[in-house]
């Protein structure tokens, strides 16, 4: 059996500079706005639509300027306690809380509340159709809510070619429609494509092309 190495690539560089926003210039524009006490914000679209990666890079924008950053998911585990001197508070998927998370979550708004931090949040859908405790619903739709547009084909493609060439993967046209025929324009999850791509070619020792692409799936039992 093959052993594949740990990717030795670059990690994926969440931040203004890598984003492009397509239709999604006014969320943008209002979150690189936001300061102490701003009213909460809450993003939301379908996967894919840039939310986490929006959010990664206000993280980022925020610390590079001294700020304290307390960054929470359905993956953080519990409990949730806020930094010591925290200026922002970002809450990332939402819809996948489970009810300790929800609890923590609508604990933790109360106290940025009362320390005046500047809150986002993001979610698949608007804050009255998630199915979340009542008090967290009404806490995350407080302030400016802003729908996600995924980007279009040409802006995928982009993207692909973009982190491609960072890593120093030669993604020919065959290779990148490939993908974008057999699989929805979720940038999340073409991104650990690409990822899986990249060590593969390098166990294998061979360029990336279609038919590396497609032994690759096979050999993970995906649908090729």
């Amino acid at each position: 059996m093959k052993q594949i190495p740990l990717s030795l690539g670059p990690e994926p560089d969440y931040t203004f500079d890598t984003l492009l926003t397509g239709a999604n210039t006014a969320a943008l524009t209002h979150v690189l706005g936001l300061g102490a006490g701003s009213p909460p914000v809450f993003l939301w679209g379908p996967p894919g639509s840039g939310k986490t990666h929006l959010l990664r890079a206000l993280a980022q924008h925020w610390q590079h300027a001294g700020a304290q950053v307390g960054w929470y998911d359905a993956d953080t585990p519990l409990p949730w306690e806020l930094p010591t001197h925290p200026s922002l508070l970002l809450l990332d998927d939402t819809q996948r809380f489970d009810d300790g998370r929800q609890h923590a979550a609508f604990a933790l708004f109360v106290e940025a509340a009362t320390l005046g931090l500047a809150v986002v949040s993001t979610g698949t859908a608007p804050p009255v159709d998630l199915e979340l405790r009542e008090d967290l619903r009404t806490r995350l739709g407080w302030g400016p809510t802003f729908a996600l547009v995924p980007l279009s084909e040409a802006e995928v493609r982009a993207v692909l070619r973009r982190e491609a060439d960072r890593r120093g993967i030669a993604l020919t046209d065959d290779v990148i429609d490939y993908l974008l025929t057999r699989y929805a324009r979720d940038l999340k999850h073409l991104m650990t494509l690409l990822d899986g791509l990249d060590e593969f070619a390098l166990a294998s020792k061979r360029a990336v092309t279609v038919p590396l692409l497609r032994q690759m799936l096979a050999d993970q039992g995906a649908p090729v």
